[in-house]
């Protein structure tokens, strides 16, 4: 029988006039994996803090089992800052000690790159006290993980983490003993990790078995039982279920749920997004030119990020966009960025980028412009426009866009100033959007939005008919808003992965696999062969025919999305399936012909 780590019992806790809980009883038990989600300022955050005994229940008790290892994370990091990071991480162990110890170096590998810490000057002797806050926060993370636990509690511990760094975070908490408590808005790292789900709502927390997808599943069984009528069941939760059960049904854990239930509560709901249309749209408002990039080569400051690009962004076409820190993602769509608003006559360092005449570009940065804070959120959103065409005949007014994006009445008079960081990121977004853009550039637009806004802003990104490219270490994010997905690997080329997310993951795990394991004093690169050299011509070709077969495996993705939906259309009329399954059939093969020629020929380019 699972011992019991922490009881709760009773808990309330008011702030001001707003009781954040209300009479909560929970418990944490051995093995127990589980994550909390919940709207910005419901209090999960709260709730965390008083289960690990860092803030006071006004009422109740949160009693902990006697001898209870318990590791906290939270958002704001206790370090020395007078320290070394040897000294917080590795306290006194000798570099023998530590080295031999297989825990410490997987953590030190998976959170930084490697034993000697690549990414800092000193490696592990440099001082904390001038880094980064997400510098500071990945040693905070590895102090915790390389101790000993009962329970960890985890404060949002992907933030500043790269996309190897979160799934190389979700299989290290799979195996290991310790129970776990994680707020996270990451929904591909809940469905990794957890399996227990918390929802806070309104001052209450609703428990759930199963990951993120089964807490989806279930919650939308559990509204659609109580709803009463049609449009009760008009709500974003369908969307995202439908989108669950086609698009990737292995990610729940466990059917515990009816699913013939919550296949009936889709089967009227059409995919998420009508490709096809959009892509009709899209052409209507681009035309032919969006973006087309010839030999370009991208700089930042002194440092070649990308060379000899040559690659095209279309009408409609939704990237996402992946690679290792440092890579030249944000360069890149900068570069696209000045080359728009110039009208082409701002030129990266070499080559040359062609920009659409119809091109009206929205980008969303990493930092969050400033605003007159004095300005009320519905002033700041119709000083851009009042009323916003969002494509499909949805048009909005700028107090109903809003509101979709959890700006209610009142909370739309409030100023600028007294908003947190995630509202800010919200109206940054919102005043993109009131600017009826047809090209869109988000720079990890997910930082600081809790899922019910990413939900919403998923939703709106469905139906607008534009091009689109997305960074964001939000794995969820990208691989439900874009089509595509292409990656920068650190090699000064920009490349097409055919399996997506996945397939990036894999194929840095190959190159770390190449990499000689890191000595304890430090890391010393292997010494190889040279490999064998392949002429700037021949490299130059093998680009060129690599560009082609991406363009044809792009249009092949569009007629294999149009097919599926003929079939859907016409499932009474048994030839007119037969003859679309035989043409569908036929893609297929030759879509996995050109793959495997887009293999080899990425590895000549």
């Amino acid at each position: 029988m699972a011992v019991n780590l922490v009881n709760v019992e009773q808990v309330s806790k008011v702030y001001g006039t707003r009781a954040l809980l209300d009479g909560v009883s929970l418990g944490v038990s051995e093995g127990d994996r589980i994550g909390v989600v919940g709207r910005n300022g419901d209090g999960k955050t709260t709730l965390i803090r008083m289960l690990a005994k860092l803030e006071e229940a006004d009422t109740g008790r949160v009693t902990h089992n006697g001898g209870l290892r318990l590791g906290v994370l939270t958002q704001h990091d206790s370090l020395d800052p007078k320290a070394t990071i040897r000294h917080e991480v590795i306290g006194d162990l000798e570099d023998h000690e530590w080295a031999g110890s297989a825990k410490i170096r997987d953590v030190l590998t998976g959170l930084f790159g490697g034993l000697a810490l690549p990414g800092f000057e000193h490696g592990l002797d440099t001082v904390i006290a001038p880094l980064s806050g997400g510098e500071r926060r990945r040693i905070a993370l590895a102090k915790l993980l390389i101790a000993e636990q009962d329970l960890i509690v985890l404060d949002e511990p992907t933030n500043h983490l790269d996309v190897e760094g979160i799934s190389w975070l979700a299989g290290h908490l799979r195996t290991r003993r310790s129970a776990l408590v994680c707020v996270t808005h990451d929904r591909w790292f809940l469905d990794q990790v957890c399996t227990r789900m918390w929802d806070v709502q309104r001052g209450s927390v609703h428990e759930y078995e199963g990951g993120y997808s089964d807490y989806v599943f279930a919650r939308a069984e559990r509204e659609r039982i109580a709803a009463t009528e049609e449009s009760k069941r008009q709500n974003l939760m369908r969307k995202e279920l439908a989108w669950l059960r086609r698009g990737a049904p292995a990610r729940t854990s466990k059917p515990r749920y009816r699913i013939e239930a919550a296949n009936e509560l889709i089967a009227d709901v059409p995919p998420p997004r009508d490709t096809s249309e959009l892509m009709k749209f899209a052409n209507a408002r681009l035309g032919k030119t969006v973006f087309d990039l010839e030999d370009v080569t991208v700089q930042a400051g002194p440092k070649t990020l990308l060379t000899h690009l040559t690659w095209q962004l279309g009408p409609g076409d939704r990237i996402g966009l992946v690679g290792v820190n440092g890579a030249g993602k944000t360069s890149l769509l900068r570069a696209l960025t000045e080359a728009s608003r110039s009208q082409g006559d701002v030129q990266p360092a070499a080559g040359k980028i062609v920009v659409g005449k119809t091109v009206k570009l929205a980008y969303l940065s990493q930092e969050v412009a400033e605003l007159d804070p004095k300005l009320r959120v519905l002033e700041a959103v119709q000083q851009v426009r009042d009323r916003v065409d969002l494509g499909k005949g949805r048009e909005m007014t700028a107090g109903q866009l809003c509101e979709q994006f959890g700006f209610v009445k009142e909370k739309q008079w409030t100023p600028v100033g007294d908003l947190s960081g995630g509202e800010r990121r919200r109206l940054q977004i919102l005043r993109l959007l009131m600017d009826e853009p047809n090209v869109l550039f988000l720079d990890e637009p997910t930082n600081d939005l809790d899922i019910e806004t990413l939900t919403q802003l998923e939703d709106l990104l469905d139906g607008w008919p534009g091009s689109m490219i997305v960074i964001s270490h939000d794995r969820f994010f990208v691989e439900r808003t874009t089509d595509r997905v292409m990656a920068l690997l650190g090699d000064q080329a920009l490349r097409m992965l055919p399996r997506g997310i996945d397939e990036y993951i894999e194929r840095r795990q190959r190159m770390e696999e190449t990499a000689t394991p890191a000595s304890a004093a430090g890391f010393q690169p292997p010494k190889t062969a040279p490999a064998e050299a392949v002429s700037p011509q021949a490299a130059r070709a093998a680009k060129k025919e690599l560009q082609k077969v991406e363009r044809q495996l792009d249009k092949m993705s569009t007629r294999e999305t149009t097919l599926h939906a003929q079939i859907a259309d016409n499932a009474t009329d048994f030839e007119k399936v037969a003859e679309l399954d035989a043409e569908l059939r036929e893609l297929v093969a030759e879509r996995d012909v050109l793959e495997m020629r887009w293999l080899e020929l990425a590895e000549e380019a």
